[in-house]
């Protein structure tokens, strides 16, 4: 959306004057006054906060687009959650619980009374508080109808804009409603691909909320239901009194003299494409079997089959013994684990697989190079489904802290938009009270927060709940075997046509999506096996049940349902999103991992493909609703009352696979994990003390901090005898000592301290790593692991799954690939080692060559060679090239912030009593 929004001169100008006429309405007219709920006891007694960059206001009319763009001014409380959030990276050192506030929101419920900015009653049963500092909204209502209502209103007022994005978004149809920039494309390709549901898809899901969740489910179809209404009022209010957002007149939906246009009013199945698009970004995990495949036919044709196999898992890594765990106590969870004798395996034969094709031009021909663009752009400028593992977590048990009560420091990370995914809210009425973050447009409940006497947030987990199935085709390439018989696909598709309506000259255009789905569902690969021609298709068991998580997100909104730890950790259980799941109240800190773990035919592993047949399907499979057995809640790794808690999408639990590579001796979760222990040694943990291990670890470069002083020894091992590699090695070893950080010499100087060094590590890093492992494993082999796996994944590396100015960092990478093959060459103990020696062939003094010939070519590249700027930043500028930029999917837009690897919403939690 950035190319879409980044560049309005030409529009601004001719629509500037009819825009003035919006100035003044920006705000809803007051209704009279509502009915309270009754007041609620607020257990935290001033000890919760929380913070979410950039602002709660995420609507502006066309006027206040404007003044944006042509002098940078901001709608009130548009960004001013920026500065506190930015702040932190260079005060946290000398935070104190007294300061805390300084850097985030109090979380209190409630609004002081000299503290209330505007009371608005668009029913006479609900009351939308907001409060002067922030502008987040505390609803008030006295009946469970208006209180969702208001909770519906409020989120239109906030965030209307984005949510009509996203309706589209999870449809396949952004540019047809917001037009054809390269990321609107992107966007609607991924979701659509991930989740291609028809209007009777989505109505299917409503209905089975209804039919097989008892009273919770129809009293959250009620919930829905008047959330909706909420919604529509405000539009219909904004409409009438023209202070709608002004993206509706920028994309030509809305004429800003006249009026006329239409804001599509929004229904009860639009809550479903939006809730498909969270599910797909955030709550899925595994798929990927024929990546993996790919890769091990490569081991095995270098290797042969036996020993090929056990390089291939040596770098899976599946249950590596020195992976940082969130359950620590040696309790094992397994699933996912590799059988002995896998059965049903269906590998491509050598060279047959291809890529099944989205994008279609209106002839019938694959648009390859539209979409390939279109994807690329999403993924480094926008949103795409491989950001699907963030956030993080810290959580000391009441033993080891000061106050005997247990503290949190917890958050999601989901990424940095204009307006934000989230958005802030406190929810108090009939069975609801709650305060925290909610997605726009599914904010009927709080998602990530605090009840009366607890708090909760989440992780992503991704442990495998996506197969991939291989049908054998028959007739022809649309026909397929199911249970013997030869069946149709189901064909889907989407067509999308735009108008030329931005100011940077965006062309007129159209194309069509199109999808194959059979009963294990959509086809993504076609190859041969065995010579004989197949469709490879992703199986995801929330496929078809996005939806289902509502009740459990309800019941931790219900202080009546969720009252200690085990009652927590019973609604999570409804949420079939693939999360780690965290709780504190004044006793208890807790964790649960939720999930729809399919219950799989014995023997059959799912890192691979497997044949679609009986024998091999899951337990229980019912292909008419996808639904399946699943994993009981009791082997879903869980715990109560661990000494501490560290999550930042590493593995849960001994044998737990965590779905994909990457979960070794080296992994961000570290930096949590290192720094927690060392505080819980101590006693005594503080808020402020936890608060600061988060923000240290934020700051620091992994690579720095646990693989560069091994690799520093190999170095050292021998003479040094070019003075650029002497000098390259002093400022890395300072660097190190310094704590391997990434941060400004003083706040606002754009400067890093050590920049040398971080210079020379983002430019040795992929070069060492080429260096390390090509030779040994050979170009065909080595190129196939970075498929699975990326080399890097530094702040300023844009290639990364993430893309550039993401801020989350150092989640993907070859980190302990490294650790592992460096400590062997050093002869130091290894456990669960990659299964050959490969730096240097195993020879300390040929793997020092290696090192030190790479290091001399990083460190003679310049600043502007490995920092080449982009659209935000200049070439060479270091500083830049790290920081965090709010992608714009609205009119209004920020300024960067200095890069800090955290939470995109965070709370610090404290509870000192309990109901």
């Amino acid at each position: 959306m950035r190319s879409r929004f980044g560049r309005f001169r030409t529009k601004i100008r001719t629509a500037a004057a009819a825009a003035v006429l919006a100035l003044g309405a920006s705000l809803v007219a007051p209704l009279p006054m509502a009915a309270h709920a009754a007041p609620v006891t607020d257990y935290c007694q001033g000890r919760c906060s929380d913070i979410l960059p950039p602002g709660e206001n995420g609507n502006a009319t066309l006027a206040q687009i404007l003044l944006n763009q042509i002098f940078g001014t901001q709608p009130e409380h548009a960004e001013d959650q920026l500065g506190p959030y930015a702040n932190l990276a260079g005060g946290y050192q000398n935070l104190t619980d007294a300061t805390i506030n300084n850097f985030f929101n109090d979380a209190s419920f409630g609004v002081p009374a000299g503290q209330v900015a505007s009371t608005t009653s668009p029913r006479s049963d609900v009351t939308i508080t907001r409060d002067k500092k922030t502008g987040v909204p505390h609803i008030s209502g006295t009946t469970r109808y208006g209180t969702e209502f208001g909770a519906g209103y409020a989120a239109a007022q906030d965030r209307l804009w984005l949510m009509d994005l996203f309706r589209h978004v999870g449809r396949g149809q952004l540019t047809s409603f917001a037009g054809g920039a390269p990321a609107n494309q992107g966007l609607e390709q991924e979701f659509w691909r991930a989740a291609p549901y028809t209007e009777e898809d989505l109505q299917a899901q409503i209905d089975w909320i209804a039919t097989q969740n008892g009273e919770r489910g129809r009293q959250a179809l009620a919930d829905v239901n008047a959330y909706v209404d909420g919604i529509n009022a405000y539009i219909a209010a904004s409409d009438s009194g023209r202070y709608f957002p002004g993206e509706y007149v920028l994309t030509g939906h809305k004429d800003a003299i006249t009026n006329a246009g239409t804001i599509e009013r929004f229904k009860s199945t639009d809550l479903i494409a939006l809730a498909s698009v969270i599910g797909a970004l955030f709550g899925t995990g595994g798929g990927g079997e024929v990546t993996n495949a790919l890769s091990l036919l490569a081991a095995q044709q270098k290797y042969g089959v036996a020993e090929g196999t056990r390089v291939w898992e040596s770098f899976r890594e599946r249950n590596d013994p020195e992976a940082v765990l969130t359950v620590h106590d040696g309790e094992s969870f397994p699933y996912a684990v590799r059988p002995e004798n896998p059965r049903g395996l269906a590998l491509p034969d050598a060279g047959s697989v291809t890529v099944e094709p989205l994008v279609y031009d209106r002839t019938g021909s694959a648009g390859t190079a539209k979409a390939s663009a279109a994807s690329k752009s999403a993924t480094t400028t926008a949103l795409s489904a491989n950001t699907r593992g963030m956030s993080n977590a810290l959580l000391v048990s009441g033993a080891h802290t000061a106050s005997g009560h247990p503290i949190a420091v917890f958050g999601p990370q989901t990424g940095y938009f204009a307006p934000q995914l989230l958005m802030l809210q406190e929810i108090q009425g009939p069975g609801i009270s709650a305060r925290g973050a909610s997605f726009a447009g599914l904010s009927m409940y709080v998602e990530l927060g605090r009840g009366q006497d607890y708090a909760w947030s989440a992780t992503t987990s991704a442990q495998d709940i996506t197969d991939t199935y291989t049908v054998e085709l028959c007739q022809d390439d649309v026909h397929y075997l199911y249970r013997g018989t030869c069946t149709a696909m189901e064909k889907l598709e989407r067509g999308n046509s735009w108008k030329p309506t931005t100011a940077d000259g965006t062309a007129a255009g159209s194309y069509r999506m199109q999808i194959y789905r059979t009963k294990y569902g959509p086809v993504t690969h076609r190859a041969t096996v065995g010579g004989k021609k197949v469709a490879y298709v992703a199986l995801r068991s929330s496929y078809m049940h996005e939806a289902d998580s509502v009740v459990g997100f309800q019941m931790l909104n219900d202080p009546a349902a969720v009252t200690d730890a085990a009652s927590f950790q019973q609604a999570v259980q409804h949420i079939n999103y693939t999360f780690n799941w965290f709780y504190a109240d004044s006793r208890e800190a807790a964790y649960f991992n939720s999930g729809a773990n399919p219950v799989r035919a014995a023997d059959v592993d799912p890192t691979f493909p497997v044949r679609a047949e009986p024998a091999y399907e899951w337990s229980g499979f019912d292909p008419a609703h996808n639904t399946a057995d699943h994993t009981p809640a009791s082997e879903h790794p869980q715990s109560v009352g661990q000494d501490y808690y560290v999550s930042w999408n590493n593995r849960q639990a001994k044998d737990y696979d965590a779905a994909g590579f990457g979960n070794g001796s080296v992994h961000r979760g570290n930096l949590l994990d290192d720094r927690v222990k060392k505080l819980v040694a101590a006693g005594g943990v503080t808020r402020a003390q936890l608060t600061k291990a988060m923000a240290d670890a934020a700051l620091t470069d992994l690579r720095g901090e646990d693989v560069l002083p091994d690799l520093l020894k190999v170095l050292r091992s021998g003479t040094v005898s070019d003075p650029a590699v002497s000098a390259a090695v002093t400022k890395l070893s300072d660097w190190v000592t310094a704590g391997a950080k990434r941060r400004e010499t003083s706040p606002g100087s754009h400067t890093y301290a050590d920049a040398d060094a971080v210079r020379i590590m983002d430019a040795w890093w992929p070069l060492l790593v080429k260096a390390q492992f090509e030779p040994g494993l050979g170009s065909e082999l080595y190129g196939a692991l970075t498929a699975n796996l990326t080399v890097d994944e530094a702040p300023s590396a844009g290639h990364g799954p993430t893309g550039s100015h993401a801020g989350s960092a150092f989640q993907y990478g070859w980190w302990s690939y490294v650790d592992k093959d460096i400590r062997a060459v050093l002869g130091e103990p290894v456990r669960g080692g990659l299964a050959r020696t490969y730096c240097g062939g195993g020879d300390l003094a040929a793997c020092r060559d290696v090192l030190t010939g790479t290091l001399k070519q990083a460190a003679a590249r310049t600043s502007a060679q490995v920092y080449p700027g982009d659209e935000n930043c200049s070439a060479g500028d270091q500083w830049c090239a790290d920081t965090v930029i709010h992608r714009t999917l609205g009119g209004i837009k920020h300024g960067k912030i200095s890069w800090q690897n955290r939470p995109t919403y965070q709370q610090v939690v404290e509870f000192p009593a309990h109901r």
